[in-house]
């Protein structure tokens, strides 16, 4: 039996201006990449057979390379509104189904996207929706004329399904009786075609609107840890830019700084990006005897690219020699510093490995590191 071939469109024509960024909201970081690719990469898997992006002309070379890796994607132009980008996007459709899908959807699950489809497949339709939870209001000025039932009142969400030729005809009549702007393509379809079908959304899927909405769900978890051996011909230990009294040093590529090693990878690991020793490789002449605090600073500029501020940091000594209580403190205030983050947030404990193994022996120092990242 032949597979219904599926088109989803992904209207990323606006600018979000109610979001406050200055550039279209779904080229702004969130979760460490991009809100399109995010979007995208949840249609792109084999239930699709292939997706069209709406573009502004401003952001059209920006989002024809994000698309660029998806093999089935294209971007065409899209209009002034959302319906006419719409409307541009339907005329290059090819498959039988197309599903319509807000760019700023970027948490849909695989499981809403096949409960469209599968609805579509049944019922002609499939528009995702959840109950209303809230009691909602019709208003006039800032006073209420009638309270709904809000049993008969569901939230509509995309991705909303039709069969291609169906949702076609019905933006094409749209168009040609110059009916105005539409926000939402169920409404479309009503008109034109038969009463549309709900099928479940979810509380998740939201769509994102204001900057505080880049908030949910936006922190990540990193960890690091870093080792460095005694050796170095020299009379300290240098922890978190903290120069601490010692027989010898620790041998290092750079300054020898553990500490600060282990929480260059923790912050790493959080957005997602490589280890420390791909940035900085020890082979590289330009990091020898490197300031690792610097380096931190680097690394701060690397997640803050991905869209990531440090939230906090958690940071565990194991050094049987020399003494550290002394020198926490200090430790703190210069992590805090160079995070860009209250002293309070950043937690230094040390302790030592009771005489077992290298540690124990004093043979080197071992630090690990935590870290959570938040959202901008």
């Amino acid at each position: 039996m032949n597979k219904t071939t599926v088109c989803a469109i992904i209207c990323s024509a606006g600018k979000g201006l109610r979001a406050g960024f200055q550039q279209n909201k779904l080229l702004v970081p969130l979760q460490g990449e991009r809100v399109l690719k995010k979007t995208l990469s949840a249609f792109d898997y084999p239930a699709i057979d292939e997706m069209i992006i709406t573009s502004s002309t401003d952001d059209l070379e920006e989002i024809t390379a994000l698309a660029s890796v998806y093999k089935n994607a294209r971007v065409v132009l899209g209009g002034s509104t959302r319906t006419e980008s719409v409307y541009n996007a339907l005329r290059q459709v090819q498959s039988e189904i197309v599903l319509i899908h807000d760019g700023a959807r970027p948490f849909v699950t695989r499981e809403i996207i096949d409960n469209c489809i599968q609805s579509v497949k049944n019922f002609g339709s499939g528009i995702c929706a959840v109950p209303c939870t809230d009691t909602v209001a019709v208003i006039k000025g800032n006073q209420i004329e009638s309270v709904p039932n809000r049993e008969t009142l569901v939230q509509i969400q995309t991705p909303q399904g039709f069969y291609t030729e169906n949702i076609s005809y019905a933006y094409a009549r749209a168009f040609e009786n110059n009916d105005g702007a539409y926000t939402d393509d169920s409404a479309v379809f009503a008109k034109y075609c038969a009463q549309p079908t709900l099928c479940a959304g979810a509380r998740d899927n939201i769509k994102l609107t204001y900057a505080r909405d880049f908030e949910r769900g936006t922190t990540r978890c990193g960890f690091g840890v870093d080792t460095h051996a005694f050796g170095k011909a020299q009379d300290y230990i240098t922890l978190a830019g903290v120069k601490i009294p010692s027989q010898t040093g620790l041998i290092a590529h750079s300054d020898g700084d553990v500490l600060v090693h282990a929480v260059m990878d923790a912050l790493l690991s959080g957005a997602g990006l490589r280890d420390i020793g791909f940035y900085f490789p020890d082979n590289n002449p330009k990091f020898k005897d490197a300031n690792s605090m610097e380096l931190l600073r680097t690394v701060v500029s690397y997640i803050d690219e991905q869209g990531f501020a440090v939230q906090n940091i958690s940071v565990a000594i194991q050094a049987e020699k020399p003494k550290l209580s002394s020198y926490i403190d200090e430790m703190k205030n210069r992590l805090a510093s160079a995070l860009q983050i209250d002293p309070t947030a950043v937690g230094i404990t040390a302790g030592t490995n009771e005489g077992l193994g290298y540690v124990g022996e004093g043979k080197g120092i071992t630090v690990h590191a935590y870290a959570l990242l938040k959202n901008k």
